[in-house]
């Protein structure tokens, strides 16, 4: 289609206002569609916590080509990410095995849709360097810092009753990980239950020790959950979002050198403490099968065992098989 010529007559300056009026028509005219197109696009609404999931896809390039707009949350543990999915302020999140209970038994409405299996050594008790605690038997009587119903409230239970302990004969203090971290350093607490990347974090500064770890004591099961209301409307992209996830782990598993480089710089931790922190944990995806199940009810039994829930969760129906990994 070719443009209307201007009359000839009309002098430089106002063929300019006329170009230039013609011009923004088009764009008024324009924005409309543009717009429509913008409110089309689904939005994700993404929880996180430190060191997982933005950094992994960033890293492995695996956003590229999404065909909706992800707004990101960052959170720096469990319990806090699972009240903004309560509060349905995000869709989704990574989130451990014992928090995914504690959240379920106070009736957050989630499930989880992916699993993720990892070595759980560094989900562990720290305590300083020159501590004479050495083993979870003289934890007995001592404090120990950690987020109430978090995999360090979790493992520090675990280490305890194993060592034949029982639950009040430690003193637990719950504190966010930056607040348990320096009651630690400054001797206000003998001990710190945490996780990756704050154990690494900590090893690698030299500011701490692992006194228990939790391989042997944990499944070391992690979790892409949802909100239900987040399963109804946006499965699809809460398909593409776990198939992309689970694909950019492949990658990282292969590229542990630029993954744990770009780790670092993300989240703003040191190239060494990103580099230890990926390679013990081993993660993979893997599928929701009846070990997943059971592994899950052994942990709402334990925390039902020891009081941490009202009442025993029956975690069937707590996961939703729907959602396929690659193949």
């Amino acid at each position: 289609m070719t443009s209307p010529e201007l009359p000839t007559s009309l002098s430089s300056a106002p063929r300019r206002r006329f170009i230039a009026a013609g011009s923004a028509m088009a764009c008024a005219l324009a924005l409309p569609s543009l717009a429509a197109r913008a409110q089309s696009r689904p939005v994700l609404k993404a929880g996180d916590q430190k060191g997982g999931l933005r950094a992994l896809l960033e890293a492995a390039g695996a956003l590229d080509g999404i065909a909706y707009d992800i707004q990101w949350s960052e959170f720096p543990a469990a319990a806090p990410l699972a009240e903004a999915l309560n509060a349905g302020a995000v869709d989704s999140g990574p989130i451990g095995d014992a928090p995914l209970i504690f959240a379920l038994a106070a009736g957050t409405r989630v499930k989880a849709i992916g699993a993720n299996r990892s070595d759980a050594y560094g989900t562990a008790v720290l305590v300083r360097p020159d501590s004479p605690l050495r083993s979870a038997a003289d934890l007995k009587g001592r404090s120990v810092a950690t987020n109430r119903g978090s995999i360090g409230h979790f493992v520090t239970l675990k280490a305890i009753t194993a060592a034949g302990l029982q639950p009040g004969d430690v003193n637990l203090r719950f504190l966010p990980p930056a607040d348990a971290k320096l009651a630690l350093t400054q001797g206000s607490v003998d001990a710190w239950a945490t996780w990756e990347p704050y154990t690494a974090m900590a090893e690698t500064a030299g500011h701490a020790r692992v006194l228990v770890g939790g391989r042997g004591l944990l499944p070391g099961l992690s979790y892409l959950a949802a909100t239900d209301a987040a399963i109804a409307a946006k499965r699809p992209v809460l398909q593409d979002f776990l198939q992309r996830v689970a694909q950019a782990q492949q990658w990282a598993n292969r590229n542990v050198g630029s993954y744990s480089a770009t780790l670092a710089r993300v989240i703003g931790i040191s190239p060494e403490a990103a580099r230890l922190q990926f390679e013990r944990r081993q993660q993979a995806w893997v599928p929701i099968d009846e070990r997943v199940v059971a592994d899950q009810q052994a942990t709402a039994d334990f925390y039902a065992r020891v009081g941490l829930i009202k009442a025993p969760l029956q975690v069937a129906g707590t996961f939703d098989k729907g959602f396929a990994l690659p193949g």
